[in-house]
C-alpha cells in the first residue's frame, strides 16, 4: 500500500473515483478522531452587515461572524448563515445610528480581543449564534450606559476622547499603509491552499498536500482525508481532487507582485459558487452534488453591482456631523463648510487608497473569501499591517467607539432643536435640558431608542429602511437648497462661494436613485412615512420664520400657471362656472344666507374658481376692525360649509358701489370669475327698503355690462344644508330662451353632489300652437342624448288667449302704484284713499276692456319665446313711453307693453305651478331688466309674479359665452 501511495504521491494524481465521506477505518489508519477534520457550523444567527468605520476589517474567530463584506463566503458544506443579504446597512437618523454603534464596539472586542470574556457561554454549534446576541445584548446595554454618562457629563469631554479615539484611527490607517510599503520588499508569509483553482478552508488541516514525506515514508495527508474515504490506492475519492492539483500561494504576494491586474476587474458570483482564482489551471468535471463537508470556500450570497453600492455608502454617513453640532461651534458658517469638505475628500481618499491598494498586495481569492476561511479566520488587514495586527484590532474597537459617541452626541441636540422649534408639538418636551444648554431630556429619548436596537439585537431585517432615512435626509436637504435657488426667494442668500443649484440637484437625483438602487420597495415605504410625517408637520406643527419651502414652490408655480392663463375668453371646451359668491352681512358682520354657501359647495361638481365676496358700508380708516372680523367669520363659515374657494371683502362708501367694484375686480388675471351667484331681496317691496331693489337691478345690470352669467337663488334660506339629502325628486328646468346651455350644465353639476344625487332631472320647453311639438322634442331628446345629460322632456303649449281682466287691472295696480309713490308725496292716509279710487275705477272697466280684446285694434299677440332673438324683437316691438306726469296717473290706459309682460308672467307661472309645484328645485329663465331705470320696479313685480308659489328657484341669465356643446 505505501508503494502505491509514494506511485501516487510522485506524480499527485489519482485515477477518477466518484465522490465519498472518508471511511472509519481510514480515519483509524491515519490516526484521525472521528469527524475531527469536519469544520464546526458557522451559527445561523445575527451577523453585522458591516463596520461603518474608516478601518474596514474582517474575518471571524471561532465561527463567529462580525463583519459582512461583499462577495463574502463560507466554508463548503455548512449551512447558510443567515439569510442572503443585499448590503443593506444598519444607518439611519442620527438617533437610530447611535443604537447600532455600540452593537458595533462589540465585534472586535469579542470576537478578537477577549473572545473569552462572553458571559453566556454555547454548548452546541447551533447555539453558539444565540449566544453571542445574548453576550452582545449585555455588554452592548453596559457599553452604551457607559457612552451615555461621558455624553451627559458635557461636550467638552466628548471632544476630549475623540482626540484620543481619532489618534488611535489615524494610528491604524498609518499602519494599513506602513504594511502595504513593506510588502513591497518584504512581504508576510500567508499561504492559501488551492485545490487546481478552487480555494480551501484552512479548518480541519495543516499541510498544504495531498501526501506528506517523512523519514523516506509517505502518508496521506488530512487534507486527503477530507477527500477519499481510505489511504489505499483504490480509495474513492473526489473526482476534482482526483483529477487537480494541490498548490500552495501567497494571500499576499504584495505590490511589487502585479496583482493589481487580475484583481482590477468586476468578479461577480452566485451565492454558492466556488471561489476561484482566475489563471490557475483547473481540470473541470462534470457538475456534482457537493458533499457535505468538503473544505472548499463558498460565497453565502450573490454579489453585484447595486448590492456592493450599498455596502460603500455607510462609509460617507457622517456628512452631516458639523451640521448636527452647528450650536457648538464659534462660527458655524465658516466652519462647517470648511471643515465638511476636508472631511470628505480626506475619508474618499482613504477608502479609495485603500481599495487600491488592497487589490494590489492582497490575492482576488482572500478579497473574496468574506469570512477569512483560507486564513484560519485571521484578519486579513491586521496581517497586512505593520508592525502588528493589533493595531487594526485595537484601532477598530476605539473607532466605533468614537463614532457612538460622536452619534450620541449629535442625534440629541438635532432632537432638542426640532423640539424648541415646534415643528411637531407632541416633542416639545424633549426641548429642555440643562441650564448650559445640554439637551437632557433628549439624550434620554436618544438612549432609549439605542437600547432598543440593542435588545433587538439582530438588525438584518431593519438595516435597509434605515438606510433609506439617511439617504431621504441628504436627498431633502439638497432638494430644499435647489428649490430656494430656483424660487430665488429673497431670504436665501448662501455664503458658501463654490454653490450651484445644478450641484443640489445632482446629490438629490443620487440619492434618489441609490434609494430605488439598494431596495425598491424599503424606499417607497420611507417616502410614504416622510409624506406622513410632512402632512402631520403641516396639520399641527407650527409655523417659524423660516417658512415652508412647499409653500413658495406653489405660489412660484401658481404665479408660472396664472400667467400662461389667456385673459380672453376660454374656450367652449374648457368653459366651467367661476363663481363670484356675493354675501349680505348683518349689523354683526356675520352672512345673513348661510345656505347660499351650501349651494356654492353643491356645485363644486365643476371644479372652478370660487370667490366669495361681501360689501361692508363705511370707509375703511373707520371699518377696517370690522372688515377683518367679518372676513374671519366668512372664512369660518366656508370652512364649516366646506366651500373651497377665495373669500374678498370691500369696503365702500355704499352697497351699490361696493358690488360694482366686486363685480369689476375679484380674481386675478386670467383667474376671473364668470358668473355672479346672489339671493333674491326677500323684502324688496318694504316701504323702507327702498334701496334693496334698486341695487339688486343695479347689479344685474353689472353682470350683463361684464358679460357674466348671473345666478340668483330666490326663497335661499328653503335651500338644503350639505349634511341633508333627497330621497327623490325632481329637478325642473324651465327651457324658455336658449342663450347658450347654461340651464342644462347646472343640475348637471348639482346632481353630482350627494344631495341632489337622487333626484331625477326634467326638461321643459315652452312651444306656442303653430310650432311642431313632437319634432321639437325629438330635436331636444337626440341634443341632450349628445350632451351626454339623461333628463326627461317635455313640450309644454301655451295657447294665445286674450289678456284677462286680471291681468290687465295687475298690471295697472303695478303700474300706478309705483307712479304715485314716486311722483305724490302724499301721506299714508292719502295714498291709501287714492290706491281705493284706482282700484274703484278700474273695477268698472273690466267690461270695457274685454270688448276693446274683441276689436280689429286688438294689441299685439302676446308672444311665447322659444329663441332669443324672438324675445329681442319682442323687446322692442310696440315699444311706448311710460306713464310720466300726474296727469297719467289715473288713467284707465296702462302701457300696453307691461300688460303683455304681466300677461306672459301670469301664465307662465301657472304652467310651472302645474307641473313644478312639487319640485325640489326649480330652473327658469331670468330675462334682463329694463333699459329704462323708471320700469326697475316693474320689472321686480313681473319676476316676482313669475316665481310666485314656488319654494326653491334658481333664476338663471346666461351672458352668451358659457355655450354647452356636444364637446364640452
Amino acid at each position: 500500500m505505501l508503494h502505491e501511495l509514494r506511485r501516487a504521491s510522485s506524480r499527485d494524481v489519482l485515477t477518477p473515483r466518484s465522490s465519498a465521506a472518508v471511511a472509519p477505518a481510514l480515519q483509524a489508519e491515519l490516526g484521525l478522531p472521528p469527524r475531527a477534520w469536519l469544520p464546526r457550523h458557522r451559527p445561523q444567527g445575527q451577523r453585522l452587515s458591516r463596520l461603518p468605520s474608516p478601518l474596514p476589517f474582517r474575518g471571524t474567530h471561532q465561527g463567529r461572524e462580525c463583519v459582512r463584506e461583499g462577495g463574502g463566503s463560507r466554508r463548503g458544506g455548512s449551512p447558510a448563515s443567515g439569510p442572503a443579504e443585499e448590503g443593506a446597512s444598519p444607518v439611519g437618523p442620527a438617533s437610530r445610528q447611535a443604537g447600532w454603534r455600540p452593537f458595533l464596539t462589540l465585534c472586535p472586542l469579542q470576537t478578537y480581543i477577549s473572545p473569552s470574556a462572553a458571559i453566556i457561554q454555547a454548548e452546541t454549534a447551533e447555539g453558539e449564534a444565540a449566544a453571542m446576541l445574548h453576550n452582545m445584548r449585555v455588554y452592548g446595554t453596559c457599553t452604551l450606559v457607559l457612552m451615555a454618562m461621558v455624553v451627559f457629563v458635557g461636550v467638552k469631554y466628548v471632544n476630549k476622547l475623540a482626540l484620543v479615539f481619532l489618534a488611535c484611527v489615524v494610528l491604524s490607517i498609518l499602519a494599513i499603509y506602513a504594511g502595504v510599503v513593506k510588502t513591497a520588499f518584504d512581504p508576510p508569509d500567508i499561504p492559501v491552499c488551492l485545490l487546481g483553482n478552487r480555494t480551501l478552508s484552512r479548518r480541519g488541516f495543516d499541510i498544504c498536500a495531498k501526501f506528506h514525506t517523512a523519514n523516506n515514508s509517505t502518508t496521506p495527508t488530512a487534507l486527503w482525508g477530507l477527500f477519499c474515504n481510505s489511504s489505499m490506492p483504490s480509495a474513492t475519492c473526489d473526482e476534482y481532487f482526483a483529477q487537480n492539483n494541490v498548490t500552495e500561494i501567497q494571500g499576499i504576494p504584495g505590490v511589487a507582485s502585479g496583482v493589481l491586474l487580475d484583481n482590477l476587474w468586476s468578479a461577480y458570483t452566485d451565492k454558492g459558487a466556488f471561489v476561484e482564482r482566475k489563471g490557475t489551471p483547473s481540470v473541470p468535471v462534470p457538475e456534482e452534488s457537493r458533499a457535505s463537508g468538503l473544505p472548499y470556500v463558498l460565497t453565502d450570497i450573490m454579489t453585484y453591482f447595486t448590492m456592493l453600492v450599498g455596502i460603500y455608502f455607510p462609509s460617507v454617513t457622517g456628512i452631516m456631523a458639523g451640521s448636527n453640532r452647528s450650536g457648538d461651534l464659534r462660527d458655524a458658517q465658516k466652519s462647517i463648510p470648511t471643515g465638511t469638505i476636508l472631511a470628505i475628500v480626506t475619508t474618499s481618499f482613504i477608502y479609495l487608497s485603500c481599495i487600491v491598494l488592497f487589490g494590489a498586495c492582497i490575492e482576488g481569492v482572500i478579497l473574496r473569501d468574506k469570512f477569512g476561511e483560507a486564513l484560519q479566520g485571521k484578519l486579513v488587514i491586521g496581517m497586512l499591517a505593520w508592525p502588528s495586527p493589533w493595531v487594526i484590532v485595537i484601532g477598530s474597537f476605539f473607532s466605533t467607539c468614537g463614532a457612538g459617541l460622536q452619534s450620541l452626541t449629535g442625534a440629541p441636540r438635532l432632537l432638542q432643536a426640532i423640539a424648541r422649534d415646534g415643528i411637531i408639538p407632541f416633542l416639545q418636551v424633549f426641548g429642555h435640558g440643562k441650564a448650559n444648554g445640554e439637551p437632557t431630556w433628549a439624550l434620554l429619548l436618544t438612549a432609549l431608542i439605542c437600547e432598543t436596537g440593542i435588545l433587538i439585537a439582530s438588525l438584518d431585517s431593519v438595516a435597509p429602511i434605515l438606510s433609506m432615512f439617511f439617504l431621504m435626509c441628504y436627498m431633502f436637504v439638497n432638494l430644499a437648497c435647489a428649490v430656494q435657488t430656483l424660487l430665488r426667494t429673497p431670504n436665501w442668500r448662501p455664503r458658501f462661494r463654490y454653490y450651484h443649484w445644478a450641484l443640489s440637484f445632482l446629490g438629490m437625483s443620487l440619492c434618489l436613485a441609490l434609494m430605488f438602487i439598494c431596495s425598491w420597495y424599503y424606499a417607497l415605504v420611507a417616502m410614504l412615512i416622510a409624506g406622513c410625517i410632512y402632512k402631520y408637520i403641516e396639520y399641527r406643527g407650527a409655523e417659524k420664520e423660516w417658512g415652508d419651502g412647499i409653500r413658495g414652490l406653489s405660489l412660484n408655480a401658481a404665479r408660472y400657471a396664472l400667467l400662461r392663463v389667456e385673459h380672453g375668453p376660454p374656450h367652449t371646451k374648457n368653459w366651467r362656472p367661476q363663481v363670484l359668491v356675493m354675501l349680505n352681512l348683518d349689523e354683526e358682520q356675520r352672512v345673513k344666507h348661510p345656505r347660499l354657501l351650501s349651494l356654492t359647495t353643491q356645485l363644486k361638481a365643476g371644479k372652478g374658481l370660487t370667490i366669495v365676496g361681501a360689501v361692508l358700508e363705511g370707509t375703511y380708516l373707520d371699518k377696517h376692525v370690522e372688515a377683518q372680523r367679518a372676513e374671519e367669520n366668512i372664512r369660518s363659515l366656508m370652512g364649516v360649509e366646506k366651500t373651497k374657494g377665495f373669500c374678498q371683502l370691500v369696503v365702500s362708501s355704499n352697497l351699490r358701489d361696493g358690488m360694482s367694484h366686486l363685480i369689476q375686480s375679484a380674481g386675478l388675471g386670467g383667474m376671473k370669475h364668470n358668473t355672479v351667484l346672489m339671493a333674491w331681496p326677500e323684502s324688496w317691496k318694504q316701504e323702507d327698503n327702498t334701496f334693496s331693489w334698486k341695487n339688486f337691478v343695479e347689479t344685474v345690470r353689472d353682470t350683463t355690462a361684464a358679460q357674466q352669467a348671473l345666478l340668483v337663488a330666490k326663497n335661499v334660506d328653503l335651500f338644503p344644508q350639505n349634511q341633508e339629502r333627497f330621497g327623490d325628486g325632481d329637478i325642473d328646468v324651465w327651457w324658455v330662451v336658449h342663450d347658450g346651455g347654461l340651464l342644462m350644465l347646472l343640475p348637471f353639476l348639482l346632481r353630482q353632489h350627494k344631495v341632489w344625487r337622487k333626484c331625477r332631472m326634467r326638461i321643459f320647453t315652452v312651444a306656442q300652437v303653430d310650432d311642431n311639438s313632437i319634432q321639437m322634442k325629438k330635436d331636444l331628446q337626440v341634443f341632450l342624448y349628445h350632451l351626454r345629460i339623461s333628463a326627461e322632456v317635455e313640450v309644454v303649449e301655451m295657447v294665445e288667449n286674450d289678456i284677462s281682466a286680471f291681468t290687465y287691472e295687475k298690471t295697472l295696480m303695478m303700474e300706478q302704484r309705483s307712479q304715485m309713490l314716486k311722483q305724490m308725496q302724499l301721506s299714508k292716509t292719502e295714498r291709501e284713499r287714492e290706491a281705493q279710487l284706482i282700484h274703484d275705477r278700474n273695477t268698472a272697466s273690466h267690461s270695457v276692456v274685454a270688448t276693446r280684446t274683441q276689436a280689429p285694434s286688438t294689441p299685439d299677440k302676446v308672444q311665447m319665446t322659444w329663441t332669443k332673438e324672438k324675445l329681442i324683437a319682442e323687446k322692442y316691438k310696440n315699444k311706448e313711453p311710460g306713464v310720466s306726469g300726474f296727469k297719467d296717473l289715473f288713467s284707465l290706459k296702462p302701457n300696453q307693453s307691461n300688460v303683455r309682460r304681466m300677461h306672459t308672467a301670469v301664465k307662465l307661472n301657472g304652467v310651472v305651478l302645474s307641473r313644478s309645484r312639487g319640485a325640489q328645485l326649480v330652473l327658469l329663465n331670468m330675462p334682463g331688466p329694463p333699459r329704462n331705470r323708471q320700469g326697475d320696479e316693474n320689472y321686480m313685480e313681473f319676476l316676482e309674479v313669475l316665481t310666485e308659489g314656488l319654494n326653491r328657484v334658481l333664476l338663471v341669465r346666461g351672458s352668451g359665452r358659457e355655450v354647452v356643446t356636444i364637446y364640452s
